[in-house]
């Protein structure tokens, strides 16, 4: 019987987009580092405490495609403030 398992990339939006510290706009290492080219850079839709969901100034960095990632951690090591995690 052969078990495949799931990957599960996470990053800490407390950290990255939303508004918050880093905006991804400005960084989108991990996406020039992924060679399978898995995360998508969009605006965030997420409801936030002053109402502003549609504030075009927020943006968020998401793993789209995490079946394709090849657990190659470039994404991980490159990031310069250390807010993703990959699991598998």
């Amino acid at each position: 019987m052969i078990v495949l398992s799931k990957t599960k990339i996470k990053i800490d939006y407390s950290i990255c987009g939303d508004g918050n510290k880093i905006d991804p706009r400005e960084c989108a290492i991990c996406m020039k580092v992924c060679e399978p080219a898995l995360f998508l850079l969009h605006q965030s839709l997420e409801k936030f405490e002053n109402d502003n969901q549609y504030d075009p100034q927020i943006w968020r960095i998401t793993p789209l495609y995490p079946s394709l990632c090849t657990h190659c951690m470039k994404c991980v090591e490159g990031c310069p403030e250390k807010v993703i995690t990959v699991t598998w």
